[in-house]
């Protein structure tokens, strides 16, 4: 069962290479945006899978505060793009 985990972390990793490169050469900012949130995502399985394998608790901690960040980030990329600043009525 830890060959197939190992298998599909190293898949995971050299997809998120490909959607990394569709950040680098993606034509509008919408498609970068959107890689680099599945390189995150693609990220948090890699670090839960990790977890599992190596039976840490810790790792899926890890795991769920990354993909809080990455949806944070995520949420003010797309405000910043749609407003073209941060501040919101708050301040």
């Amino acid at each position: 069962m830890e060959t197939f985990f190992w298998g599909t972390g190293i898949f995971l990793l050299v997809n998120a290479f490909l959607c990394l490169w569709r950040a680098y050469a993606g034509p509008t900012i919408v498609d970068r945006i959107l890689s680099i949130n599945i390189v995150g995502t693609k990220t948090l399985v890699v670090v839960a899978l990790l977890g599992v394998v190596f039976g840490r608790s810790i790792y899926i901690d890890i795991a769920l505060v990354y993909g809080l960040l990455n949806f944070i980030v995520t949420i003010a990329a797309a405000r910043f793009l749609e407003t073209e600043r941060l501040r919101g009525d708050w301040s």
